[in-house]
């Protein structure tokens, strides 16, 4: 499991699988929306409907301190 956290959008990403290939990711389930509306996340699952990864948007406001601290910061611009 990778946890990558991205400070200017903050979003995380938590990888499930080992390695994630370009296209591996088949369906994505979009916008759910977390207790008391704080974030939003995506599912990716693979073909044989094997989750991926999960995505956390407004990730501050959903996930512990320790978690993003812990999580390797990558940034968009």
């Amino acid at each position: 499991m990778k946890i990558t956290y991205d400070p200017d959008v903050d979003a995380a990403y938590i990888q499930l699988a080992d390695q994630i290939l370009p296209g591996q990711s088949a369906e994505q389930i979009h916008s759910i929306v977390t207790p008391g509306g704080n974030g939003e996340l995506t599912l990716d699952f693979d073909a044989g409907g094997r989750l991926l990864g999960i995505e956390i948007l407004r990730a501050q406001a959903v996930l512990p301190g320790s978690v993003i601290q812990s999580a390797t910061v990558i940034s968009g611009s």
